[in-house]
C-alpha cells in the first residue's frame, strides 16, 4: 500500500454516478446543475442527499428556496451534463441554451427533466457544513420513473458509459 495524497486516491473512486439537481429562483426561473457526490440517505423516510459546493448558484438555490429535484440521466445526455456543469445559472438560462425539456412536478416547483430515468421531488430537511460544501438532506416527497428508459449515466473521470438498469 502506498500513502498518496486525498485528491490522488479520490481519483481512483470512479465509477460514480452522475444525478442532475434542478432548482427555481424566486421568479420561478429553472436551472439544473449536475452533481458526482449524491446518496441515499434513508429508506424510512426517504431522504436523499447531495454535496454543493458553496459558491454554485445551485447552493443558493436550494437555501432559499427550500426545494429541489434529484434526477438520473439516461443515455444521450451527455452533453447536457458536461455543458450545464461548465457555467452558471446566475448568467445563462440553461434549459433554454441546451434544449433542456422541463415537466411540471406534483409536489414542488422546481421541475422535472424529461428524457431521464428518474426523477426525485425533494423538500430540504436539513443540511451539514462540509468544509467547501453543504450537505444538503431532502425528504422525497414524490418519485417518477420513465418507464420507456431501461438505462443511465456513469461517470468515469469526465467520461461517460451506459448502465443497464434492467
Amino acid at each position: 500500500m502506498k500513502e498518496v495524497s486525498f485528491s490522488e486516491a479520490m481519483r481512483r473512486k470512479y465509477p460514480e454516478w452522475v444525478v442532475l439537481i434542478t432548482t427555481v429562483d424566486e421568479n420561478g426561473k429553472p436551472d439544473v446543475m449536475p452533481a458526482g457526490w449524491a446518496m441515499i440517505a434513508s429508506h424510512q423516510p426517504p431522504l436523499f442527499a447531495i454535496s454543493v459546493g458553496h459558491g454554485r448558484y445551485t447552493h443558493k438555490l436550494i437555501r432559499n428556496q427550500k426545494e429541489f429535484v434529484i434526477t438520473f440521466p439516461s443515455p444521450g445526455m451527455e452533453e447536457a451534463i458536461e455543458y450545464t456543469g461548465s457555467c452558471s445559472g446566475r448568467d445563462v438560462d440553461k434549459f433554454k441554451e441546451f434544449g433542456l425539456k422541463a415537466l411540471k412536478a406534483k409536489e414542488v416547483k422546481p421541475p422535472l427533466l424529461a428524457d431521464c430515468i428518474v426523477n426525485l421531488e425533494c423538500k430540504l430537511e436539513g443540511e451539514l457544513a462540509a468544509g467547501d460544501h453543504t450537505i444538503f438532506l431532502g425528504r422525497v416527497v414524490a418519485a417518477h420513473v420513465d418507464e420507456d428508459i431501461h438505462a443511465r449515466l456513469l461517470n468515469f473521470s469526465g467520461k461517460f458509459a451506459v448502465a443497464v438498469t434492467q
